[in-house]
């Protein structure tokens, strides 16, 4: 599935790069290019001073004029979609025919029309793909704008043209070094250059009056005259096209494509197989291409959109829920619950952690029974915690998972109160004590705590401090206030005994068995709310190894959840919250934006190559400012410092590619219908114990 990523990656990267070279890297300007003009030495006097034809340039150049009293209408940087059209009218019309000399990108956007044009009796030249000044590119681009315009052609029409007209080439006499290197390219390449001996000057837009004067020729000699079918508003030109040409046909002058003007071969040949296929191709790439750009476009605009009211939401409830905690209108959940606590620690392999855990728990302010679930360790944790000789009850069992540990401790467990935590988490003295009283409230059948991360050192440990403070806390708040609460971490829980026992205890069918017994107790129609007093210090992954084993079994755990429980979205009452608030957003934002995430950094480093990067750049600081503001209001609230949050901006480039980067994994896990299994993780020892561990007096 990684090489499938890469491929896909590889492929969108590829389509934009082709799609901003073409819509982006040049384009249709105005003819007068400012500049001086460079040296002429290496053009040939009687190209110089020759007609507006060139063949052979790379050998033995010659010239060719127009016969007089012929007038071949020429019309750059078309097809246009408004005006070629209507040039092609005026033509009909009046029984002439013109030759048009198209860029590569308009042929792509309206392939039909190129067919008009030659349905219509015109002739077709090239003049290049992108419109860029070819004295400007190296050997290799002008091949490409050369070479792709042909194909386009090919594709749309199914014809090969040898004419060419370099973008910004005016009359011979103009002609530099810099020009002559590039015809003598083209000839190599098979193309005759046609360049003009009247300007019409119609890209200036000078009015109607003025096009006519340009374009009327004086005497009887022969002109190639210049105009333009698109690069903007062509009003004027069609204006004056209906008049000039009935004039000049007044003058005796009649008019004819470039070949029949100075009588050359036919210019235009059917394509060969080989041309028309990679035409059709370049064709349907650059179509989709396009395709593919506003589609993107469309999901920035969403996704953002998406984000900036996802944290206006989540700021206003996580208000909102702190003024229904605290203050003077803060809610009582009833009596105070004093009643004794069962605390379940499930350990594999925890003697890095598990003595400042059992202390802590121990040093409770609210009378606790301790019950250690040894799941089969290998590192004496069951021993360990033995010889410390405190009032802990020890239980060994052969290695069967989480899941299974946590049912064993509840049914030793003797109290109708339940605490759960995790071998790596160390208890403030009044955490039991918090989180127990939402249960003076009869429907509160679970309690999630505060978990922070200990280890916050580096900056791994600070993102990870970042990401729980304003993450995981901020959501909690929403999902209290939504009764929607999907999960209540492994770190520190609480729990109705009895609700459990109604559920069959833990399942382990999923890898989240947190989020899963969570999701089963709100469809069971008991209340989930977030105790943030409740606060228990846990070791957060210190490698990016150990990161992202611990985020890839929570994050296919959750998928797992979410799919056990998707029925909770047509069903009713507190089910019907959980599914159609709690699993939409998880849904939303824990897996379709992170998939997204990754088209949106290869749109973004496209929009910074090829679109206007202080925009980019801009937009990039308003979602960071919006970050940092959240950031703040979360830290605040939770009592931190906001000195960590400093990091911020780094995390953008690093961490949040890794979150995705597991839910893409995780993603293409589910679906595989693979299996992951309990995974032991990383201790460091950054635990410590409280100094009493001293607890009020337990009697079962």
């Amino acid at each position: 599935h990684w090489l499938l990523l890469s491929a896909l990656a590889v492929t969108l990267s590829a389509a934009l790069l082709l799609q901003g070279y073409t819509h982006h890297m040049f384009g249709i300007t105005s003819d007068d290019v400012a500049g001086a003009r460079g040296r002429d030495d290496m053009v040939p006097g009687q190209v110089a001073h020759g007609g507006p034809v060139i063949a052979n340039a790379a050998t033995s150049a010659h010239t060719a004029r127009v016969k007089a009293r012929t007038i071949a209408l020429t019309f750059d940087d078309g097809p246009d979609p408004t005006w070629t059209p209507r040039v092609l009218d005026v033509l009909r019309r009046n029984h002439v025919h013109a030759t048009f000399f198209v860029v590569g990108t308009q042929v792509v956007a309206h392939p039909e029309l190129v067919r008009r044009i030659l349905a219509d009796g015109n002739q077709l030249g090239i003049h290049t793909f992108t419109h860029p000044d070819l004295a400007h590119l190296a050997p290799w681009q002008r091949s490409l704008e050369l070479r792709e315009t042909q194909l386009a052609v090919a594709g749309a029409a199914g014809v090969t043209t040898a004419l060419l007209r370099p973008p910004y080439s005016s009359e011979n006499d103009a002609l530099d070094d810099a020009d002559w290197s590039v015809l003598k390219q083209a000839d190599t390449a098979g193309y005759v250059t046609v360049l003009s001996t009247q300007d019409a000057e119609d890209w200036q837009r000078p009015g109607t009056d003025r096009i006519l004067a340009n374009a009327t020729p004086h005497g009887h000699t022969g002109q190639i005259l210049l105009m333009h079918d698109a690069g903007g508003d062509r009003s004027q030109t069609v204006a004056a096209l209906n008049t000039l040409i009935p004039r000049i046909k007044g003058q005796g002058f009649r008019f004819a494509t470039v070949s029949d003007a100075v009588g050359m071969a036919a210019p235009v040949q059917p394509a060969g197989l080989g041309d028309r296929l990679q035409g059709l191709a370049l064709i349907k790439l650059l179509q989709g291409g396009d395709w593919a750009v506003r589609l993107l476009g469309v999901l920035m605009y969403a996704a953002g959109a998406i984000s900036v009211l996802r944290a206006v939401v989540v700021l206003i409830a996580a208000r909102r829920h702190r003024r229904l905690r605290t203050g003077r209108r803060g809610r009582s959940w009833g009596p105070p619950v004093t009643d004794p606590v069962s605390v379940i620690v499930p350990a594999y392999n925890e003697s890095a952690g598990i003595e400042a855990a059992v202390r802590s728990l121990l040093a409770s302010d609210h009378p606790v029974e301790i019950i250690v679930v040894d799941d089969g360790s290998t590192d004496g944790t069951a021993d360990l915690v033995e010889s410390l000789h405190l009032p802990v009850r020890v239980i060994r069992q052969q290695n069967a998972g989480k899941p299974a540990a946590l049912n064993t401790g509840l049914a030793a467990a003797t109290c109708e109160l339940v605490v759960m935590v995790d071998g790596d988490t160390v208890f403030e003295p009044g955490t039991v004590r918090t989180i127990v009283q939402p249960f003076a409230d009869p429907r509160v059948g679970a309690v999630s705590g505060n978990a922070k991360v200990v280890n916050r050192g580096g900056l791994l440990g600070r993102w990870q401090h970042i990401e729980y403070v304003v993450g995981f806390n901020l959501d909690r708040r929403l999902f209290d206030l939504a009764e929607c609460m999907p999960t209540v971490p492994g770190a520190v829980g609480a729990f109705r005994r009895r609700a459990l026992l109604d559920l069959g205890g833990v399942s382990d069918v999923t890898l989240a068995e947190d989020t899963d017994l969570t999701m089963a107790l709100c469809r069971a129609g008991w209340r989930v709310v977030y105790e943030e007093g409740a606060v228990a210090w846990t070791e957060a992954p210190a490698s990016l190894n150990a990161l992202w084993r611990q985020r890839y079994r929570w994050c296919y755990g959750t998928l797992q959840a979410m799919w056990k429980h998707r029925g909770a979205s047509v069903q009713r009452g507190a089910s019907g919250k959980l599914g159609r608030r709690g699993l939409a957003y998880l849904l939303l934002f824990q897996v379709l934006l992170p998939l997204l995430a990754p088209v949106v950094d290869i749109f973004a480093v496209y929009g910074l190559v090829f679109l206007d990067p202080f925009r980019i750049i801009g937009l990039w600081l308003a979602f960071l400012l919006l970050q940092l503001l959240m950031g703040l209001y979360a830290f605040r609230l939770d009592g931190e410092r906001p000195g960590p949050l400093w990091s911020l901006p780094l995390q953008q480039f690093v961490y949040r590619q890794l979150m995705y980067l597991v839910v893409i994994q995780s993603v293409f896990t589910a679906v595989s219908g693979s299996r992951l299994r309990w995974q032991r993780m990383e201790r460091y020892g950054s635990l410590q114990a409280p100094a009493s561990t001293e607890s009020p007096r337990f009697e079962p």
